[in-house]
């Protein structure tokens, strides 16, 4: 819990909290959806102790996207860790299951974002883009790789591989957004993982 200074007074709230309550709220609302009153009414602070603390709303959002991905899609980095193909795949839809029901906020924040985050200004969306191209590059990377030592029972393209997972991902992400229970997704999870063509 780190509480900032400034000018020698310390702030009258905690930076984490007021940033989880921000990611929460865009979360919840995507990015051109969260007013500024609806971020620092969550927050619990007035709008110069946002400019001071955070700059402005396109800061604060990139700030709330850090902590997303820290938080939230740790799983990924995990995946790609995983000793087998199969393994890669397991962790990342259980991953997305875990997220996207995980709380009160339901889905991914990065689907939510990424299709939300068109139609603004193109530094956030490609801001947005790029987060998910290198969180792609991991998984395509590591596919490659478990094609190249064999963990494959069937001719593999690492690209095309990367696809149906991040597919399948963001299905369990649309869904939980519809209502799925956790024990639904992990049936498709379950289901995708039947069909995996190991060694």
């Amino acid at each position: 819990m780190e509480k900032l200074a400034t000018r020698g007074r310390p702030r009258e709230f905690d930076t984490d909290e007021a940033l989880g309550e921000a990611l929460r709220v865009f979360w919840m609302k995507g990015y051109e959806g969260a007013s500024l009153t609806d971020l620092t009414e969550a927050m619990g602070i007035t709008r110069p102790s946002l400019y001071a603390a955070f700059g402005n709303k396109e800061t604060l959002f990139r700030q709330a996207l850090d902590l997303y991905e820290k938080d939230k899609l740790a799983y990924i980095g995990e995946a790609v860790e995983a000793p087998t193909a199969r393994a890669v795949a397991e962790t990342l839809l259980i991953g997305a299951v875990d997220v996207a029901t995980g709380g009160e906020c339901r889905g991914c924040m990065g689907v939510i974002s990424s299709v939300a985050c068109q139609s603004v200004e193109p530094s956030i969306r490609d801001d947005v883009n790029a987060r998910a191209e290198s969180a792609r590059q991991l998984i395509i990377d590591r596919i490659q790789q478990a094609i190249d030592d064999g963990d494959f029972a069937v001719p593999t393209n690492a690209i095309a591989m990367t696809r149906y997972l991040l597919a399948l991902m963001q299905g369990i992400s649309v869904q939980a957004q519809s209502g799925a229970t956790r024990q639904e997704l992990m049936e498709v999870a379950e289901s995708a993982l039947l069909s995996w063509p190991s060694r």
